[in-house]
């Protein structure tokens, strides 16, 4: 078998993006805990946490009202998403202006493929630090990169040494590096799914390795495979540029808990049509639309079903949000939170007729 060409990754994560934004712009806020989001009065979420307010267990989606009880010296600032993606521009026009492998995962991270680039650099540490640099340069913020013979192990350095960090991971010290990573690590293993895994002995990425392929499967499903590949560094997914995004969708936190079930309707209604708008609006269509809702205790679910054919189609849609909501507890517990997403975006169009439809899958997040 031939060998896998060598590839030079890096990730680049910008530190606490929104929070470090707000703190360059207003010097009053440097070296103070802040965060960005919502009014504690108007149960606010966290939408982003500076380093300082992270030091008091402070993290994103918590309760703005947990937040403040964490640390009453908390200073608050509303979100700019306007100022946010403006700095954003200028740190990608970065990256773009030394690849044109940028692939976006959101406003402040991005994967990018250096195996050719435009500085003739012919290893990934120097056009990561040269880009560190001079993000800091241009825009007086830090960003932390990871660079890695792929995606999955660039992703998981660039976390390694926030903020401000760089870890190289080189083709000789993937195995090395594998045997130190807890089974957390590894893309698509969530809280759930850890607790699954440790259970049954597996704590480490390498531990994945050894386990019984049907046992693995009874875990995760048809995640085994990927994550069996994964425990080996393998990981041959391409940097993608112009990524058409996988999914979207709105959620909202309310002032006071929703508890009449045709409150709850009305809001999944209204949220669902726009979900269908945004889709029409971006010539897209959807085969998977989730709905999520949050309890009053803060318990967090998930309903999702996915069908053959991609629609956009508001009534249908409505329709599969309706039948999820069914799978829930809404009304009967207050409600904290409402959120809608459509999935499984494509830019093609399947017949709408009730044969193509699937039976629904649903589950628990």
């Amino acid at each position: 078998m031939a060998a896998r060409p060598r590839r030079n990754i890096i990730h680049a994560d910008m530190d606490a993006f929104y929070a470090s934004v707000e703190q360059h712009d207003n010097p009053e806020l440097r070296g103070q805990p802040v965060l960005v989001g919502g009014s504690p009065q108007a149960r606010g979420v966290v939408a982003a946490a500076s380093y300082e307010a992270r030091a008091f267990g402070i993290h994103s989606a918590m309760s703005m009202a947990k937040a403040m009880r964490l640390c009453p010296e908390l200073k608050i600032v509303r979100p700019d998403f306007k100022k946010y993606r403006s700095v954003s521009q200028q740190v990608f026009a970065m990256f773009r202006a030394v690849t044109p492998l940028v692939e976006p995962l959101s406003l402040d991270e991005a994967y990018l493929d250096v195996t050719e680039n435009a500085w003739d650099e012919p290893l990934a540490t120097p056009v990561a630090r040269r880009l560190k640099q001079q993000i800091a340069n241009e825009t007086g913020l830090t960003a932390s990169a990871g660079v890695a013979p792929n995606k999955f192990l660039a992703k998981v350095a660039s976390g390694w040494r926030k903020p401000d960090g760089l870890t190289v991971v080189p083709h000789e010290k993937v195995e090395a590096f594998l045997q130190e990573l807890p089974v957390s690590a590894l893309w698509g293993v969530g809280p759930v799914t850890e607790r699954k895994l440790r259970a049954r002995g597996i704590e480490r990425v390498v531990d994945i390795r050894a386990a019984d392929d049907n046992a693995l499967h009874e875990l995760v499903g048809k995640q085994a495979d990927w994550l069996k590949g994964l425990s080996f560094g393998q990981d041959d997914r391409p940097v993608t540029p112009n990524r058409t995004a996988k999914s979207s969708g709105s959620e909202r936190t309310y002032p006071e808990d929703l508890t009449d079930l045709n409150t709850i309707r009305d809001e999944l209604d209204r949220m669902t049509r726009q979900a269908a708008s945004r889709l029409e609006r971006r010539a897209l269509f959807s085969r998977t639309v989730t709905v999520k809702i949050r309890y009053s205790d803060f318990t967090t679910i998930t309903r999702s079903t996915t069908c053959t054919a991609p629609t956009r189609n508001p009534e249908l849609l409505v329709e599969r949000t309706s039948a999820l909501l069914e799978k829930t507890e809404a009304g009967s517990r207050p409600v904290r939170l409402l959120g809608v997403s459509v999935g499984n975006l494509t830019t093609t169009e399947r017949s709408d007729h009730p044969y193509n439809r699937k039976e629904p899958r649903f589950w628990d997040e």
